[in-house]
């Protein structure tokens, strides 16, 4: 089956001038896998491949002139789960600097003057473009929640440890996780299921907790009216966490920089060719101590114990998946905060879109739930994406 790739093809040179969203297309390579692909329950997908991530015989170079022309010599395991399914990837996408804060030249297809988010800015723009129905994403603070919220995609990130990141070029071995960008939920569900095999469950009736995240930043008017009315259809509960979602941002930044400074060490020997937000995160975490960083677990540990104890009485807590609409201009990429404390726990996150801002710039929002109970997340993600439309 080809004539999924070939429309891949057309509809990525048609919008690249504009959206910038590819490093690089193997054209020839998603043929030849159209061609073989096994018939699975993706057969013939194309989908794209976050620049972090191996695609045997490509090049992974993750943003930065450090990794240029370094050819990955397999796939990385989410990518070889997905070609075993029958999915073709198309080609490597933009990401920030070693998925961290410097943009690429990737822009939003809702409004090329405004950011799509990052660090999974070309996956989430491709998707929004239309060019592939599934794109490779990862998270370490908000690096796929915001890009998703921002292009008016869904978006899934998997719990810590449950999707190996063999193959990924990471920042926080505590934090980075892999994740899946597509149109909608239902897309999701079905890619879940292959990689997986978990299933979306039935819902009869949801149980919600609602979480506005304005201690942790401003959040725009429009968004707290998503937020709001989306609970209000499904009555959603407003009971108060037992959990502080700022002590957590400020653990998830301690852990960040701490491991950052680690797993970049050989880079950091370069400061010449990384950006000043990167200098400035191994900096940070060079400084950090070993009792700072053990603090910032412990804190990790305590709070996500009583977080999963709040997931077995709820289905899951709804919030908003950004302060508000993609921020005009390229030169950043939008406020993380609102995912920090949900990457510290490691609880898996789906972004559901279908909100639009009065300018119509998409908004999304975000459901966190049990890292035990995915099927369920994606069952009350699919009656919230009902409740939006």
């Amino acid at each position: 089956m080809t004539a999924a790739v070939e429309e891949a093809l057309r509809r990525q040179e048609q919008t690249e001038p504009d959206i910038r969203a590819w490093v690089r297309v193997d054209a020839e390579g998603a043929r030849a896998g159209a061609l073989n692909a096994p018939a699975g329950p993706l057969h013939g997908m194309p989908f794209g491949v976050k620049d972090i991530i191996d695609v045997a015989g490509l090049p992974t170079e993750c943003g930065s002139p450090l990794r240029r022309g370094r050819i990955a010599a397999a796939d990385a395991w989410l990518v070889d789960r997905l070609r075993r399914a029958g999915a073709v990837p198309l080609g490597k996408t933009v990401t920030t600097e070693f998925a961290y804060f410097q943009p690429g030249p990737t822009r939003n297809p809702h409004n090329p003057a405004h950011t799509p988010g990052g660090s999974s800015s070309g996956s989430a723009a491709a998707v929004a473009a239309g060019v592939v129905p599934l794109a490779l994403g990862s998270q370490t603070a908000g690096s796929l929640t915001r890009p998703a919220s921002f292009c008016g995609v869904a978006g899934y990130v998997a719990p810590v440890g449950a999707w190996s990141t063999a193959g990924f070029t990471g920042l926080s071995p505590s934090l980075d996780a892999p994740g899946l960008l597509t149109p909608g939920v239902s897309e999701l569900a079905t890619v879940i299921e292959a990689v997986d095999g978990t299933t979306a469950e039935g819902i009869d009736s949801v149980r919600l907790l609602v979480w506005q995240g304005v201690e942790l930043t401003d959040v725009e008017p429009s968004m707290l009216d998503a937020v709001r009315h989306t609970g209000h259809a499904l009555r959603a509960d407003g009971t108060e966490l037992p959990i502080s979602t700022v002590e957590l941002a400020d653990a998830h930044a301690v852990v960040m920089a701490y491991e950052a400074a680690r797993s970049l060490a050989a880079e950091a020997g370069r400061p010449e060719s990384l950006s000043r937000h990167l200098n400035e995160l191994l900096e940070r975490g060079r400084r950090t101590t070993d009792g700072e960083y053990r603090a910032a677990l412990a804190t990790a540990h305590t709070a996500r114990t009583a977080a999963l104890a709040l997931l077995t009485r709820v289905d899951a807590i709804l919030g908003p998946a950004a302060p508000g609409p993609a921020p005009k201009g390229l030169a950043a990429t939008g406020n993380p905060l609102l995912s920090r404390p949900w990457q510290l726990l490691g609880l898996p996150v789906v972004t559901v879109p279908g909100h639009r801002d009065p300018q119509g710039l998409p908004l999304g929002l975000q459901l966190v739930g049990h890292p035990d109970r995915v099927g369920r997340l994606l069952g009350v993600a699919r009656a919230v994406e009902e409740a939006v439309r």
